[in-house]
């Protein structure tokens, strides 16, 4: 374990953010070589029982469990059972949207890279519906309208497919072309899993990878959360006039027909096992879970959907992050805020998870590695310029932007600057170039890029890593 002083820095830095952002329990952990390094739990699991966070405690990781979605491809291509190159209709036959063309162009390698042209459509929300309904702290989840939506729960892929179906919706591009973020991909690759291994999805991950890593504490049931102790409570958070109210929430989120695009639950301790598999060559603790030649798949940096960022198979890849490669994956859901690294020249790993949505877990986790490296807990990588821009140019990037899941981007112009409303207030945007603007969040800049066509008009922005359409006036 490291020196605690030598962290004291950090854990400064991460008390400060604890508080600004209302966090009820984070926590944090460091690994050297498949070592702890370093250990820390803020507030707490259960805040009116002061119950701590350990190593041990279990909580969501969200779409960290794309990760291990792609994992599972990647066995099944070891055992010959399919390619990451096969269409997806060789397996998926019912799938359907406006543009067939486009559609049966469609590869497993694009579902995994988000580079499908899969528009962020409304089958997430449905497929959580039966959650969404029974949960009265719904209404508070995010800037999302996700209450009140009209239509039948998605509880099986047969109603996943008829859905997108019905939908009927324009993907955005030529596979393989562009990238807009997509858990309906994760969705599919789902499916794929379970036809071809002819278990369950939740089986195949269970017997292949769980259960050989030794991941004792990691599993997609909900109902097995009463088997266990050291458990987080979820939190949501109601934002009023009085400020910020952080309350307990009992229901935890399902997606039966998605649980491939974010529903495992974990530990740190059972992440940083994980992710030996990336730092390792596919080995933990001694048993190989996937060949060297996988895990090169898997973080090989396969698209650049932002500058000096790409995705890979289920992570995020960063070729130069201060010099090194950074793999990473991060998580969000009701109750869920997590992000997960690896650094494998340094050998570190490391994890982070919350029981609040929207809060900075991956801000905290990367202070706690800034810390370690010798740099400021709060240093970034990259400062985006403000450039000049003509104020007349303005006025075309106004406008709404719906996507089908529950986002709406509103974009105005007020005395030459440039607006996003969000959180109940309106943020001014700083042109960086390019079409790109920056807005300040919750203490972190978020880029909005906004795309024109043919003609030169906007009609989608890139935003939360999707692209979303302009509504039609």
């Amino acid at each position: 374990m490291i020196e605690k002083d030598e962290m004291k820095p950090f854990e400064t830095y991460a008390e400060k953010l604890v508080v600004e952002n209302h966090i009820p329990g984070v926590g944090i952990a460091l690994n050297k070589d498949g070592e702890r390094l370093y250990e820390k739990g803020f507030g707490y699991r259960d805040v009116e029982s002061e119950l701590e966070i350990t190593g041990d405690t279990i909580f969501g990781i969200a779409s960290m469990t794309k990760s291990f979605t792609c994992v599972a491809i990647m066995k099944l291509q070891e055992a010959g059972k399919l390619s990451v190159h096969d269409k997806v209709l060789n397996y998926l036959p019912e799938f359907r949207t406006a543009d067939m063309e486009k559609t049966k162009e469609i590869t497993i390698h694009h579902l995994m890279t988000h580079t499908a042209g899969i528009p962020p459509i409304s089958t997430h929300v449905f497929a959580r519906k039966r959650s969404i309904d029974s949960d009265p702290s719904a209404k508070d989840y995010l800037d999302l309208n996700l209450v009140n939506n009209i239509g039948s729960a998605i509880d099986t892929y047969e109603d996943m497919f008829n859905f997108i179906a019905e939908l009927n919706y324009e993907p955005l591009d030529k596979a393989g072309n562009s990238f807009s973020y997509s858990n309906d991909s994760y969705g599919l690759l789902g499916v794929i899993i379970s036809r071809v291994s002819g278990q369950s999805y939740e089986t195949y991950v269970s017997e292949h990878i769980l259960k050989p890593a030794k991941l004792t504490r990691s599993f997609f049931d909900i109902e097995k959360l009463n088997s266990f102790d050291d458990v987080t409570t979820l939190y949501a958070a109601k934002t009023s006039e009085e400020g910020v109210h952080v309350y307990p929430t009992e229901i935890w989120w399902d997606a039966p027909a998605m649980r491939a695009a974010g529903y495992l639950k974990s530990t740190m301790n059972d992440i940083l096992r994980y992710l030996e598999i990336f730092r390792n060559e596919g080995m933990v603790d001694g048993i190989r879970i996937l060949s060297k030649d996988s895990v090169d798949q898997m973080i090989y940096p396969h698209f650049e959907y932002e500058k000096g960022t790409y995705y890979g198979y289920g992570l995020r890849i960063t070729p130069d992050y201060y010099g090194e490669p950074l793999i990473e994956h991060g998580g969000g859901l009701k109750g869920v805020s997590s992000l997960m690294v690896v650094l494998p020249e340094s050998g570190l790993t490391g994890v982070a998870l919350s029981s609040l949505a929207s809060v900075p877990s991956g801000k905290l986790l990367k202070g706690a590695l800034n810390v370690l490296k010798g740099r400021q807990a709060d240093a970034t990588r990259f400062l985006l310029e403000t450039e000049w821009i003509d104020e007349t140019k303005l006025d075309k990037f106004a406008g709404s932007y719906t996507s089908g899941e529950g986002m709406n981007v509103k974009i105005d112009v007020n005395k030459g600057q440039l607006r996003h409303f969000t959180e109940g207030m309106y943020n001014p945007l700083r042109h960086v170039g390019s079409n790109s603007f920056v807005g300040i969040e919750k203490n972190k800049e978020d880029v909005i890029r906004f795309v024109t066509n043919e003609t030169g008009s906007v009609d989608r922005i890139f935003y939360s890593s999707r692209q979303i359409r302009k509504d039609k006036k």
